[in-house]
């Protein structure tokens, strides 16, 4: 299985060079970094820990002016090595990048001392301890190591396992979010792109969104190695067919096009600090993406972010905001609500604000009454009741409907006698459903949604339609097979729309139009014709029956439908005495 871990701390006290010990690869991908000798973009290599677990470490830059590619590879990853030299000391890009971890939330880290050769690292250990106390980092292991004589590797590495270890398990079922931290093209294979992808599955093959594009994964590569399939969490690079890369850039994202992303400019989000003394316009900096946002507070530690351009966000989301001006880390966030409904009103900012600040499941659907699993988990909640068809209904909404719906069936068989129920698409527009699913959810023994119609069980034929079947049964009692004409029909008031109910309602049998019989006739025919000598004509059918050709047709070719009779080429027919199942 492979993890993901990012390197952090001040430029020049050893991050690259300790990747290289640990995984025997430079991850400093360009000559300008080589000579240098500093890491200006993101680099990657990767080792096999002693028990076969595989670390994948992105290597950030430490200087100031490269933080927004520090922050572009920290982004998408769960866990840290923060690198402090022995001879340095904590420096302004450790405190820089701890700032930044721990507006992150990131919980899982190791604290590698190196130089150890050059300086004692137990005060350096003991100061670095004491100023992660009050971070997310707190608690982080602290190891000694000296890259030039692989010094504390072997306890390194133990502690990597164990932080690995400890780390959660993520969803491989969940739709694809991979935040690109590079784009370029390769001979012969076209757009590649790399990222960290944090949780869901990419396969080759699969549909990807890019922006308003689509694209193909054609090819698959983790850690060297060609794959049909990559799981989270990975570094991958993925081959895409159907987009050039420059349509690609660091910061966006390829998405699982089922996924329910949805590209949101604006955010209510909940912040780590007091947003009263931060400017307006600040970056966002979330996964590898880094947009200009402008910020308005709504009430306590609840703001609404602007965003310069959309970005696939969903409740949940951890990210962080940046003065770009001061070179600071104002604080992190946690969106809330991606996609918020407008502040037209006066109060409603604050108003809004104090709704997300203490935000409850089951009293955001008292007030919406009806909402989607979707709308739910995208505001940080799981569903209060259980969802049915992608939907959930408040409790006391759902008594109310039910109510309103005893009333829409009602009236609908007063207007409508003979029909069973009426369509499942009317009932939603008088509920003011917005899905006919939801149909599905009202229906309790009461009623049943049958054939498109909500049908009430209770429900019976009207008398007057009831009185005409019963002197027809009457008619067919001693000839079952006499059809009544349709003048006989109109006698009985039994028109189009009554012989239908009753068939539905399983007290007639149509064999043909205008060809009514009891629903009985078919058996009874069956054992009458048994009787003749087999195989026999239809001109023999129609004397045993005492019926007509009119109706002696259909119910033989009904018989030979159901397997009671057996056709000849000669149109002669067979009974069969044990039917076919």
């Amino acid at each position: 299985m492979q993890h993901v871990v990012a390197t952090a701390g001040h430029v020049d006290h050893g991050k690259s060079t300790l990747v290289r010990a640990l995984t025997g690869t430079d991850p400093d991908r360009w000559a300008e970094e080589r000579r240098r000798g500093l890491t200006i973009d993101l680099g990657f290599a990767w080792t096999d820990l002693a028990d076969g677990t595989t670390v994948a470490f992105v290597d950030v830059p430490g200087h100031e002016r490269f933080v927004a590619n520090m922050l572009a590879g920290v982004g998408p990853v769960p866990a840290a090595l923060l690198v402090v030299a022995a001879d340095g000391g904590w420096m302004p890009q450790t405190e820089e990048h701890v700032a930044a971890l721990d507006a992150l939330g990131v919980r899982h880290a190791v604290v590698a001392v190196t130089r150890a050769d050059l300086a004692d690292p137990a005060p350096v250990a003991a100061d670095v301890r004491r100023r992660l106390a009050s971070t997310s980092l707190a608690g982080s292991p602290t190891v000694a190591v000296s890259a030039p004589d692989a010094g504390g590797l072997p306890t390194l590495k133990a502690a990597l396992r164990d932080l690995v270890a400890g780390l959660p398990q993520p969803d491989l079922g969940a739709p694809v979010r991979l935040w690109v931290d590079r784009s370029f093209t390769v001979r012969g294979a076209g757009t590649v792109v790399t990222g960290t992808l944090p949780a869901g599955t990419v396969r080759v093959g699969d549909q990807i969104r890019v922006g308003d594009r689509s694209a193909v994964v054609r090819g698959l590569e983790s850690l060297g190695v060609t794959r049909g399939e990559v799981p989270a969490v990975a570094r991958v690079a993925v081959n895409l067919r159907g987009v050039a890369h420059e349509d690609v850039r660091r910061g966006d994202a390829l998405l699982a096009p089922d996924g329910g992303w949805a590209f949101t400019g604006q955010v209510d989000v909940g912040t780590t600090a007091e947003p009263g003394s931060m400017p307006a316009d600040l970056t966002l900096h979330v996964g590898s993406a880094a947009v200009p946002v402008r910020l308005r507070p709504l009430a306590g530690r609840v703001v609404r972010l602007t965003l310069r351009r959309p970005l696939p966000l969903a409740a949940g989301d951890v990210g962080l905001l940046r003065d770009p001006g001061r070179h600071a880390i104002r604080c992190g966030f946690t969106v809330l609500d991606p996609r918020p409904r407008p502040l037209a009103r006066r109060g409603a900012a604050a108003a809004r604000g104090r709704e997300l600040a203490g935000l409850d499941a089951a009293e955001e659907l008292a007030r919406r009454r009806v909402m989607t699993v979707t709308e739910l988990t995208d505001l940080g909640l799981a569903p209060p009741v259980q969802p049915v068809g992608g939907w959930v209904i408040d409790p006391g909404h759902l008594e109310a409907l039910r109510s309103r719906l005893a009333a829409v069936v009602a009236a609908h068989a007063a207007a409508h006698p003979l029909d069973d129920g009426p369509p499942v698409e009317t009932v939603a527009h008088a509920l003011a459903l917005p899905d006919r699913a939801l149909v599905e959810v009202l229906v309790r023994a009461t009623y049943a949604v049958r054939a498109g119609r909500v049908v009430d069980r209770r429900a019976g034929l009207p008398a007057y339609v009831l009185d005409g079947l019963d002197r027809l049964a009457a008619d067919l009692r001693d000839a079952p097979f006499a059809a009544p004409d349709a003048a006989r029909l109109r006698e009985l008031g039994l028109g189009e729309a009554e012989l239908a109910a009753a068939e539905r309602a399983g007290r007639l049998l149509r064999i043909a139009p205008g060809v009514v019989l009891l629903p009985d006739a078919p058996e009874r025919a069956a054992t009458a014709l048994a009787g003749l000598r087999q195989p026999f004509a239809v001109s023999e059918a129609r004397t045993a029956l005492g019926s007509s050709r009119r109706v002696t047709v259909p119910l033989l070719e009904l018989l030979d439908r159901r397997g009671r009779t057996r056709r000849g080429p000669d149109d002669r027919r067979v009974v069969r005495t044990t039917p076919p199942t």
